[in-house]
């Protein structure tokens, strides 16, 4: 069965009406992020008929990205109120996963928030250990803040690195540390994005997670990505793990295994 690890079905919607049809065609299980209240309760609806109409199941999780702040969307007044919504969620186990939460350092505008975003993760990363629930990730050029993290991390059931932004030997580093971390890659292995490749051809089996980041992680050439692209990311994993010598060298048996990491972190 397909895996989605980190993908946005609301917004999907906007590029791809039929979304959640071809979803439902692939038998596809996914997680789906929000960063608002809106997208929330849109993902929780569609989790909600899909388990109503025996659909492959939805996941809704639950984070302020880190770019919200820079975005314009957060200032220091809502600020206050940010564990109300999260911890909300949390307690009547309305999300799976608190995600996509991290640190974005990217550029001059994503650093000018780097105390706020601070201040962000620190209250998700304490729900994510009140309530006993995995975190996902984004991280961009600040693996530096999630090494100096580890000894909260470890505590936590699974770490998921959405599109794993780090090198080989720092994704080794973390399990040395006793970092339960599962690794996704998307359509960049598809993009000759080398680290990446590396990675994903190397990492062990039980390890990695694929995702569409959808629809904000395009195949080449495409306007948006879509579950539709997951067929092509598996292939191109498998084939990378061949040309490496490694275990999960055929697509088929990759994809068992993926869902396999996939189920044992949301305990389906």
């Amino acid at each position: 069965m397909l895996t989605d690890v980190h993908c946005h079905p609301l917004d999907i919607f906007d590029f791809f009406p039929g979304a959640e049809e071809e979803r439902r065609s692939l038998g596809l299980i996914c997680a789906a992020s929000s960063t608002t209240k809106e997208q929330f309760l849109y993902h929780e609806g569609l989790a909600r008929k899909a388990k109503e109409e025996g659909a492959a199941p939805i996941l809704p999780c639950f984070a302020i990205h880190p770019q919200m702040p820079a975005a314009g969307r957060w200032n220091r007044a809502l600020g206050r109120d940010l564990p109300e919504l999260p911890e909300s969620l949390a307690k009547e186990g309305r999300i799976s996963a608190i995600g996509e939460a991290g640190f974005d350092l990217y550029n001059d505008e994503f650093r000018a928030t780097e105390r706020l975003q601070d201040e962000i993760f620190a209250v998700h990363l304490e729900i994510a250990l009140q309530y006993d629930l995995p975190m996902v990730l984004h991280v961009r050029r600040a693996m530096h803040k999630v090494f100096a993290c580890t000894a909260s991390l470890k505590k936590l059931p699974a770490v998921i690195f959405h599109s794993w932004p780090g090198t080989a030997g720092e994704g080794a580093a973390l399990l040395r540390r006793g970092v339960n971390a599962y690794f996704s890659f998307g359509a960049v292995i598809t993009l000759n994005h080398k680290e990446a490749i590396r990675c994903c051809a190397n990492f062990p089996a039980e390890r990695l997670l694929t995702e569409t980041d959808a629809p904000y992680q395009p195949l080449r050439g495409a306007a948006f990505s879509r579950w539709a692209d997951l067929p092509v990311i598996l292939n191109t994993a498998a084939l990378l793990r061949k040309e490496a010598g490694q275990p999960g060298s055929d697509a088929v048996e990759l994809e068992r295994i993926v869902e396999r990491n996939f189920r044992k972190i949301f305990g389906l």
